[in-house]
């Protein structure tokens, strides 16, 4: 495992920095909502996840995906269905310290699209596969202009 040190050596962002760039701002629901209250609030922020909170307990989370899979295609109703009836319950979460190849290589491997960002049991933020790619596009993009600054002397 790579220090803090070796990290910034690297210059590899680390989930923190992405929550200090994008902002901690979490849009959750209540296990008991209904799935199309869901994906009223999806819609209306733009975004393809919620956390499933019961006040401060992370419980779930609920996606896009859950509601196809798990509404639509089983012919359920997403006025009558509640978001615990669907709901991701095993949930991958990451700390702040955890870099952008950690959180990519994690979500490649399981599939996920959103993390649930938790420190000390609290849920602090969430990060996106697109709010790694990005990162990954800006630091490639930073690269290239330094060895390019560095051939043109």
């Amino acid at each position: 495992m790579l220090s803090k040190s070796s990290l910034k050596k690297l210059n590899m962002k680390t989930v923190k920095e992405i929550l200090e760039a994008k902002g901690t701002e979490i849009w959750s629901v209540q296990p008991s909502d209904t799935v199309l209250e869901s994906l009223k609030l999806m819609a209306d922020k733009g975004i393809g996840s919620l956390l499933v909170m019961d006040g401060e307990k992370l419980m779930g989370i609920v996606t896009e995906r859950d509601y196809a899979r798990k509404v639509i295609l089983e012919g359920k109703s997403s006025k009558d269905t509640s978001v615990s009836d669907v709901m991701t319950r095993k949930i991958l979460c990451v700390s702040p310290e955890r870099t952008v190849d950690e959180c990519m290589a994690l979500m490649t491997d399981k599939r996920a699209r959103h993390l649930p960002v938790v420190d000390h049991k609290r849920v602090v933020g969430v990060v996106s596969i697109g709010d790694l790619v990005k990162t990954l596009i800006n630091e490639q993009q930073i690269l290239i202009d330094q060895l390019q600054h560095y051939i043109s002397g």
